[in-house]
């Protein structure tokens, strides 16, 4: 009997204790200001999508080019005496670079002078011939075919004269080719020849080349479909284009952004029947000499400006198993339902919504896990959980580190299942206890 009455009172003080902790956690869970007990909806985070304009631009790949380039040819033929630049230096036009031996073009040019010294001393005798013959003519001291041989010959003399002017230029001309001089300020590259080689008039291979490098070229490669849609899209209204002098961001190979931005300047008109791309070229400044020709770069370029784009967290967008994009939102009675969404690409950490979101939908963002379409739930803002105003689906809150009573918080977001776990709560208890008395 005595055993009897212990037994009763461990069972009366083990129910005492379970009605003890569910009381406290209903007390602690009003405290806390978390959900009323008997509202088993879910909670969410959402997020209220808005329209706002949205820059679309595109990352492509390109190689720099030079801006102006130049290759160095003789113009005579002859042997190279002197060099007259460092290689890989910066050389401005007009700065001579090499020396030809001009032997034969100085003699054929003082050949060309004495030749004009001739025909002008020949052309001051056929003048006074013919002021002679003029004034005797006039008392018939001379038969009218002499005065106009000698007219003749004054006209002829005058014209030896112009065409050994003209042959003193020529001999000028190559005389000065023989020194040969930059055509364009640029970076000289390598020589390819030294003194003593023979070069000769209009040869294939150039001596060196001179190339502008500031400001520079990025040309750059866009998909002809990419460029079509961009264009029909413009066309449509739907997206503000900026045209010629769009900005641009240059990416380094090794991932650096350059520091100068650069200005898209066109878009070539033929498309690449190789590889289905439209050229598209950027000028870019080059005061530090970064980019050389030929480098592989990346070129982020603004395409155009969506006066009213939809944004939206791309943890809130998931993919089917066909790859279909959809996104659960709550709608004005509180109720999960499911879109499907067409996305156009990604802007920062967010997708640019083409069709199925629009602005003032409340999009979840978290707690998709526990809810499925058509069921009621409880939608806070991402705003007001930042701020601390949302508890999460862990059970934190104020009162967490109270002990049991803190079990009464994810109870009540659990719905049907709250009975069960408030029985579960108290059973084990009552089972410790009894242990403890055997």
């Amino acid at each position: 009997m005595p055993i009897r009455r212990r037994t009763r009172r461990i069972i009366a003080l083990g129910a005492a204790v379970g009605s003890s902790v569910l009381l406290a956690g209903c007390g602690s869970g009003s405290r806390a200001g978390g959900p009323a007990m008997g509202d088993f909806r879910p909670q969410v985070t959402v997020v209220t999508l808005h329209t706002q304009p949205v820059t679309l631009s595109r990352e492509l790949p390109g190689r720099t080019s030079a801006y102006l380039v130049a290759d160095v040819r003789p113009q005579v033929s002859g042997i190279v005496k002197r060099r007259l630049f460092t290689e890989g230096s910066l050389v401005h036009a007009g700065q001579p670079l090499y020396e030809i031996d001009d032997s034969l073009y100085r003699a054929a040019y003082d050949n060309a002078q004495a030749a004009l010294q001739k025909a002008q001393a020949n052309a001051v005798a056929a003048e006074l011939a013919q002021k002679r013959a003029a004034e005797l003519i006039k008392i018939d001291a001379i038969s009218t075919q002499d005065n106009e041989n000698a007219i003749s010959a004054a006209h002829q003399a005058e014209a030896d004269v112009a065409a050994a002017k003209a042959a003193v230029d020529t001999a000028a001309v190559n005389l000065g080719y023989a020194r040969i001089t930059a055509p364009i300020t640029g970076r000289i590259g390598r020589s390819a020849v030294t003194p003593g080689a023979l070069v000769t008039a209009d040869q294939s291979t150039a001596l060196a080349t001179i190339q502008e490098l500031d400001p520079i070229y990025i040309d750059v490669n866009q998909s002809s479909a990419d460029w079509l849609q961009l264009e029909q899209e413009i066309t449509s209204g739907r997206i503000q284009s900026q045209g010629a002098g769009t900005p641009a961001t240059i990416v380094l190979e090794n991932g650096a952004v350059y520091s100068q931005k650069g200005r898209l300047q066109f878009t070539d008109v033929t498309v690449d029947p190789t590889t289905g791309n439209v050229l598209l070229r950027v000028l870019v400044p080059n005061p530090q000499g970064l980019l050389l020709p030929g480098m592989y770069v990346r070129a982020i370029i603004d395409e155009g400006v969506l006066p009213n784009g939809v944004l939206a967290p791309q943890e809130g967008i998931e993919h089917d198993p066909r790859g279909n994009a959809t996104a659960l939102i709550v709608d004005a009675q509180g109720k999960v339902e499911q879109r499907h969404v067409d996305i156009t690409r990604a802007v920062g950490d967010q997708w640019l919504i083409d069709d199925g979101l629009k602005a003032g939908d409340r999009l979840i963002i978290a707690g998709l896990q526990k809810v499925q379409p058509g069921m009621p739930v409880q939608a806070v803002e991402a705003a007001a959980q930042s701020a601390g105003a949302y508890a999460d689906n862990a059970g934190a809150s104020p009162a967490a580190d109270a002990g049991p009573a803190a079990v009464a918080g994810p109870t009540a977001v659990a719905g049907p299942t709250v009975d069960a776990r408030a029985a579960t709560g108290v059973r084990p208890r009552r089972a410790r206890v009894r242990h403890a008395a055997g």
